[in-house]
């Protein structure tokens, strides 16, 4: 039953990390009106800005372990 509960939370966390990563990126990155396709410009910083926030997780996550 633990277990099952910490998937879950763990689950929750997921979501809320991807509806941030998607607000705060698409914020960032997309300054006007998306058309059918992202410019190269607007991939480019989405990408960027995915990978920064991801990698910052992580990090952040491995400091809570070690304390």
């Amino acid at each position: 039953m633990q277990r099952f509960l910490q998937q879950e939370q763990q689950k929750a966390m997921l979501g809320e990390m991807v509806g941030k990563l998607t607000s705060v990126c698409w914020d960032k990155c997309i300054t006007s009106t998306p058309g059918s396709k992202f410019s190269s410009g607007e991939t480019t910083c989405l990408t960027n800005c995915t990978q920064r926030y991801l990698d910052m997780s992580v990090l952040i996550a491995k400091r809570f372990e070690m304390q």
